[in-house]
């Protein structure tokens, strides 16, 4: 089997997607294949790694809130390791590898050490999820931008983002790792001048078997989110778009024309 670009010694940071194997791209799929030993997250999903062939050496390095089974120092060392020991390293991530994956520190301890490092891109939760719901994350006339934030704080300590900005009601915003801090994203939000109505929409296990999706409003955040377990993976879109009465108006003036 050719390797041209995936010789020994070299990494590739591949998206794993939001969790169904069937939404892999053709190349992360290849690459997994040929691989000498995988490296993968917590949120890898379990039919993407069973793609893995047999006998490839696969080791968990997952990180998730309050479960940090390595700190990322360690998980560069092994990454830096493997690739000096000629081997043909996948890194195997959820979502899209640069979508608040870490994947700028570990390019940097790769390129540092002297490795070759490449990324495959994956699918990431915010759009699997609006796919999964049938709605889009942007809509004519309604949101022309989509912004992507992390919700993650370091030791429980309060969001430092720029709410007056995020509050625009022209915009759809993806909040990942969005449970524990969905009471101060509401909070934050309609501070800032966000419509308490806004409609929300809160997915949990994207793409999965087991996946589950609620539509609130921005006011009933916090305690809708309650509805999904504490461990659960969970993205909250929030805006317009996501809301079934925005979808609608704008296909009625698709047919209707803007004046009825």
């Amino acid at each position: 089997m050719q390797h041209d670009d995936f010789p020994a010694g070299s990494v590739w940071l591949v998206g794993a997607g939001p969790g169904d194997p069937d939404l892999l791209t053709r190349k992360a799929v290849r690459l997994i294949a040929a691989a000498d030993i995988v490296y993968y997250d917590a949120l890898v999903g379990p039919g993407v790694l069973d793609l893995i062939p047999a006998g490839v050496e696969r080791v968990s390095v997952g990180k998730r809130a309050g479960l940090h089974s390595k700190d990322q120092g360690s998980i560069d060392a092994l990454l830096v390791a493997a690739a000096r020991a000629g081997r043909r390293v996948v890194r195997l991530k959820g979502g899209d590898p640069s979508m608040f994956g870490r994947s700028a520190e570990e390019m940097a301890a790769l390129r540092d050490a002297g490795c070759i490092v490449q990324v495959c891109p994956g699918v990431t939760a915010a759009s699997a999820a609006a796919a999964s719901a049938g709605v889009s994350l942007s809509l004519r006339g309604m949101a022309r931008e989509v912004r992507f934030v992390t919700a993650h704080s370091r030791n429980g300590t309060a969001l430092d983002l720029d709410w007056a900005s995020l509050a625009s009601p022209g915009a759809t915003l993806a909040f990942y790792m969005g449970r524990g801090a969905a009471g101060e994203i509401a909070r934050r939000l309609i501070g800032a001048g966000l419509d308490r109505t806004t409609p929300v929409l809160i997915a949990c296990n994207v793409s999965l078997t087991d996946e589950k999706r609620l539509a609130t409003r921005l006011d009933l955040l916090d305690i809708a989110t309650r509805a999904f377990a504490e461990d659960a993976p969970t993205l909250i879109l929030i805006g317009e778009a996501v809301g079934g009465a925005g979808v609608a108006r704008v296909i009625e003036e698709a047919v209707y024309g803007a004046d009825g």
